[in-house]
């Protein structure tokens, strides 16, 4: 039997280049290798978006429409939305019966999300209950299916850790050895920056959208920053320093046309606009059947709902064999 991988993204809307570059494509290789489930967790949305859920909905769908067209398969991977499998939020609350309330307050990104959320709402010290138990419900996320990996970044290997902890904890309170133990599986994939150099985010304006157009596409190439000691066409370039663009062309050039760019850049043979129009029609042709996949999921919305509902309930099949058996460790009636 294959090994289970299980891994989730929050519904932000439509995703970027840093999502399919530093997740889903890696994705995509692993679901031939593993059983993969794969979640949309809008339940976690809530946490710090309790009170802007009009457009969840659609969010939610504009991500599953990003996956199956970047290659998520429904065919080999489970695609399912968190609520939709409510044995989730049974297993969560166990989960947090045995959970110390330090293992929860030390988790980095509760931190940081909790810095987020009093910044922008003024809320003092105060954070919601939901917030708190965050890092619980991503271990009722893993559980929940029993999977042996998590792929993550290295950034993320601490939400891993307190699942190991919880897991372990589980087992030795209730005298099993039922839950695995999942490990993190680092992402092997490239990395990119927003187009101003800083982390690309919907939020910081600087993203290039997976479902974005030709035109827009090429027209945010063009805000992308260079090497800022370039003042004329033909002056020395060095790539190595250019910010943005040149780091674009290592992922999405060949070594070939990357070595060129780089030659022709040092010699001031090429301008940092010729290089950004090239460099738009590079990205534009990497995601073309992408966007055109994407299309055809967006002109058939009835098929993509039909994928949730049949990926939710396959999930659920599988949910309610393990809370099935957490019920019988913990006694319950």
């Amino acid at each position: 039997m294959k090994q289970r991988i299980m891994s989730g993204m929050r519904p932000t809307g439509k995703l970027h280049l840093g999502h399919y570059l530093g997740v889903i494509d890696n994705w995509v290789k692993l679901q031939d290798e593993y059983e993969c489930f794969f979640q949309v967790a809008d339940w976690h949305a809530l946490t710090t978006k309790y009170d802007k859920t009009e457009n969840l909905k659609q969010d939610v769908r504009d991500v599953i429409m990003d996956w199956l067209a970047c290659g998520i398969d429904p065919e080999k991977s489970t695609i399912y939305v968190q609520s939709l499998v409510p044995e989730t939020a049974e297993l969560h609350i166990y989960l947090s019966m045995i959970t110390p309330q330090n293992w929860v307050e030390r988790d980095p990104t509760l931190k940081d999300m909790a810095k987020i959320l009093k910044s922008k709402e003024g809320m003092g010290t105060q954070i919601n209950y939901g917030l708190m138990g965050y890092p619980v419900l991503m271990s009722a996320d893993i559980m929940l299916f029993n999977a042996d990996f998590v792929p993550v970044g290295i950034d993320q290997v601490a939400h891993v850790e307190l699942t190991r902890d919880i897991t372990r904890r589980f087992n030795n309170i209730y005298k099993t050895d039922f839950f695995n133990e999942a490990q993190p599986k680092l992402n092997n994939c490239s990395l990119i920056c927003g187009l101003d150099g800083n982390k690309m985010g919907k939020s910081f304006n600087n993203d290039i959208k997976i479902s974005d157009s030709e035109e827009v596409t090429a027209k945010k190439v063009m805000t992308a920053i260079t090497d800022r000691s370039r003042l004329r066409k033909d002056d020395l370039g060095h790539p190595d320093e250019c910010e943005v663009a040149f780091k674009y062309w290592k992922i999405f050039g060949t070594e070939s046309e990357t070595d060129t760019v780089r030659c022709e850049c040092e010699k001031g043979l090429r301008g940092c606009a010729q290089c950004k129009r090239e460099l738009g029609c590079k990205i534009n042709e990497r995601m073309r059947e992408i966007r055109e996949r994407r299309k055809y999921f967006e002109n058939n919305p009835e098929l993509v709902d039909n994928i949730i509902r049949e990926g939710s309930e396959k999930a659920r099949i599988e949910a309610q064999k393990v809370l099935a058996e957490v019920r019988k460790l913990v006694k319950m009636y």
